[in-house]
């Protein structure tokens, strides 16, 4: 659901994409476009919206998303590509660019000066990293893993760095950061990442853990803080995002396999063996990875 390509054919009431173009298709290829949420350009929490693979489509048939050979979209969930960002590195970006960028512009951690903590640096959290900082934000990257210190702070230029689970570390930090983007999508506890927010921040989770997370009321209520959520974004927010990354030369992390590598690297997806995110080539025109 994070695919890009070029444009072989348009339909005859296509007007915004011809042959040739540079496009994406995200993680929705329907919506009721007449709900609240459409209206809105918010068509990720319309209750109709189609999946872009794994879902029924308008007229009965399954959609596969990007495993496909070719692709056929409605030209509103289509997204255009700017020629200077790669088609590889930016595909991520229409899902793991707009879960992250969405969060930080609606629950306003996208102003410069702000401290915001980013938990989890995996294929959500080093995109995140990455959005904040061209966003003039300060970053903490918060980890159960000591070993990606290195990589948060020198490659991904975050400004500083806590181990979760060091009891020293947290205690040291609580009360300095005025937003939190939560990507972990195993269970964790939540409660030393709300004693980390000042009064009034806000703790957003964009990771999807299978069982339900424990949530600490006292220290929300004697704070004032927020627990939210988000989930992806809009057609009209995930072209502003993708022109935003095209902007600030903001790409995935990357690895790019052949089509017959998949159930190998699932298999390492499995074991965290990847940074971070595998790209698979459908049409072998991609100089692949080592």
């Amino acid at each position: 659901h994070e695919i890009v390509g070029v444009v072989t054919e348009v339909g005859s009431k296509v007007h915004r994409f011809k042959v040739g173009d540079k496009v994406g298709v995200g993680c929705l290829v329907g919506a009721c476009r007449s709900c609240n949420d459409c209206s809105n350009n918010l068509e990720n929490y319309c209750p109709k919206a189609i999946l872009t693979y794994g879902a029924m489509y308008h007229d009965g048939t399954t959609t596969y998303g990007g495993y496909s050979d070719i692709m056929v979209a409605d030209e509103h969930f289509v997204i255009r590509i700017p020629d200077n960002l790669p088609l590889d590195a930016g595909a991520p970006l229409l899902c793991a660019g707009i879960t992250v960028y969405s969060p930080l512009k609606f629950y306003g951690l996208d102003k410069p000066g702000l401290h915001v903590g980013v938990v989890g640096l995996g294929g959500l959290g080093h995109v995140a990293v990455k959005f904040a900082k061209a966003m003039g934000v300060k970053i903490t990257v918060i980890s159960t893993s000591p070993n990606k210190k290195t990589e948060a702070l020198e490659h991904l230029g975050a400004d500083s760095f806590l181990v979760s689970t060091d009891q020293g570390q947290i205690q040291a930090a609580l009360g300095t950061l005025d937003g939190i983007i939560d990507t972990v999508s195993a269970v964790h506890p939540l409660l030393p990442l709300i004693g980390l927010l000042k009064s009034h921040g806000k703790l957003i989770m964009v990771g999807a853990p299978e069982k339900p997370l424990e949530l600490p009321i006292f220290p929300i209520l004697l704070g004032r803080k927020i627990v939210g959520g988000s989930c992806i974004g809009g057609l009209k927010e995930t072209q502003e995002m993708i022109d935003f990354a095209a902007k600030h030369n903001i790409t995935a992390d990357i690895e790019v396999i052949p089509i017959d590598y998949v159930n190998t690297a699932m298999e390492r997806l499995v074991k965290a063996d990847v940074r971070y995110r595998f790209v698979i080539d459908i049409g072998n025109t991609l100089k692949l990875s080592s």
